[in-house]
């Protein structure tokens, strides 16, 4: 192996072995030279860079070793390191101390280290995708138990996980940038309608308990079946996708400003079903008449309109029915690498499924794993998601059906994972089921009950890391499954 004064560290054109794995030695030496010379390079390196990403097994070991002194805040330099590796054979072979010595003197100029990592890392990074490619192609003729589509989701999951090992770490961040970020964010926050940090739902008093939908928040939904858990989730996410707008950035991409890119997996309803609530909010036509075809012919140009007018909305729905939530990740991951990605919803949580959890789990382990990697994906993301969510019956027994933080199933992991924990509660559902006989003074007392609350609906938040707990009282149309604005001092719902 020798050492080269001058290196060239441009792809290499023309011919090269198939079979050859792409590496860069002189890069790696003049690196290792850099920070021998001047132990401080170390610092300029991101710290995505790492021993195993160096092609030469002898430069793997000796940047594990000045890695260990560097942060011991030990000089590492050759004679320290001769003592370290005197037993190592490819030591010896390389010439010992004295090559040690020829890496100091060669050594390029410590503010060049940074690019020279560059190079080190990016090499490391084809040769694992070369090894990725290569098992890929050995399970798709080895492995007969696994259906091609599982096997496909396994590669776009190595892949992703691969890309995302690039992401710089942003490490210490200091207070003055913290600030510069948070004026900013209060700065486009002041910009837009209701001055929201997060995402809209639409939904003017529930925007101003939460201040929108944060990136990297897990939200849990829940309620009692009837309760309109799905009806709220899918009137959020329409109106996110419906919002959508973007502007262009310089390197081609582009960035939301407005609404989002939605994907909502419905584990429990088809996509038509789904797609049929929303025509019926978007068309103000009740959705039971929709689905048995009791409407004129003036009802059906309303239909046909809003059908023109919402389908572009970016919506995109997978209706496949006991998803694990490594598959579940996966799909967000590759929609959001496509098309984008601005907020996830998961209709329900108990209907998704762990996975290698071993034949001794419970149903308890299982929804602590599901909670635990929804709230990865959110940060991973950086989207929010909101997580639909069952109660147990115990809420049945109380007089006061108000749910609380108790009634989640498995609430342990659910509550201790979740940003925010919202409860639909509709009074209405319960005093219709309690109606007196007719003709008594009680009924007539019920009746005016049932009137009062009769279109309305409470979204409790009972947790809320960012801001204060409560409860946001809303509209709610049966017939449409349609939460909206309540009209009050003098502002109307214009939804």
């Amino acid at each position: 192996m020798s050492l080269v004064p001058a290196l060239d560290l441009r792809p290499v054109e023309g011919d090269i072995a198939v079979n050859q794995a792409p590496s860069n030695i002189e890069a790696e030496q003049a690196l290792l030279g850099a920070i021998l010379f001047d132990n401080a390079a170390y610092e300029r390196l991101s710290d995505q860079l790492q021993a195993r990403h160096f092609y030469e097994p002898f430069h793997s070991r000796l940047f594990s070793a000045l890695e260990e002194y560097i942060r011991k805040g030990q000089l590492a330099e050759p004679i320290v390191l001769m003592e370290r590796f005197k037993r190592d054979p490819a030591f010896e072979e390389l010439g010992g101390l004295r090559y040690l010595a020829d890496l100091v003197d060669r050594a390029p100029p410590a503010a060049n280290a940074a690019e020279y990592g560059r190079v080190v890392y990016d090499l490391a990074m084809r040769r694992e995708l070369i090894r990725i490619g290569g098992e890929i192609a050995n399970t798709a003729h080895t492995d007969a138990e696994r259906n091609a589509r599982d096997q496909i989701e396994g590669a776009e999951q190595q892949l992703y996980a691969l890309a995302e090992s690039g992401a710089p770490s942003t490490g210490f961040v200091s207070f003055s940038d913290a600030l510069r970020g948070a004026v900013e964010m209060t700065a486009e926050a002041y910009s837009r309608d209701g001055g929201l940090a997060g995402v809209s739902t639409g939904l003017i008093d529930l925007d101003q308990k939460i201040g929108g939908l944060h990136p990297s928040d897990l939200i849990i939904l829940a309620g009692r079946p009837s309760m309109g858990k799905t009806a709220l989730a899918t009137n959020i996410a329409f109106s996110v996708a419906k919002s959508y707008a973007w502007e262009p950035q310089p390197d081609g991409s582009k960035k939301t400003v407005n609404g989002g890119v939605v994907a909502f997996y419905s584990l429990e309803m088809s996509s038509e079903q789904l797609a049929l609530r929303l025509l019926a909010d978007a068309s103000g036509v009740s959705g039971d008449r929709l689905r048995k075809g009791e409407i004129d012919s003036h009802e059906f140009g309303r239909v046909r309109d809003a059908a023109m007018e919402i389908q572009d909305a970016p919506l995109y729905i997978d209706a496949t029915g006991g998803l694990s939530i490594a598959k579940l990740t996966a799909r967000a991951r590759r929609l959001k690498r496509q098309v984008g990605l601005d907020l996830i919803i998961v209709d329900y949580l108990q209907l998704v499924t762990g996975s290698d959890l071993g034949a001794n789990a419970n149903r308890v382990q299982e929804v602590s794993q599901i909670t635990m990697g929804l709230k990865a994906l959110a940060k991973e993301l950086s989207v929010p998601v909101i997580a639909l969510s069952q109660l147990s019956r115990q809420v049945e027994q109380r007089d006061d059906k108000r749910p609380q933080l108790s009634d989640l199933r498995e609430s342990g992991s659910i509550e201790q994972d979740a940003d925010m924990v919202w409860f639909v509660y509709r009074e209405s559902y319960y005093l219709g089921r309690a109606e007196p006989r007719e003709g008594t003074p009680e009924h007539l007392t019920w009746q005016e009950d049932l009137d009062r609350v009769q279109n309305l609906a409470e979204v409790i938040i009972a947790k809320q890391r960012h801001g204060p707990i409560g409860t946001v009282k809303l509209s709610f149309n049966s017939d449409t499954t349609k939460f909206g604005n309540l009209a009050r001092d003098g502002r109307y719902d214009v939804r």
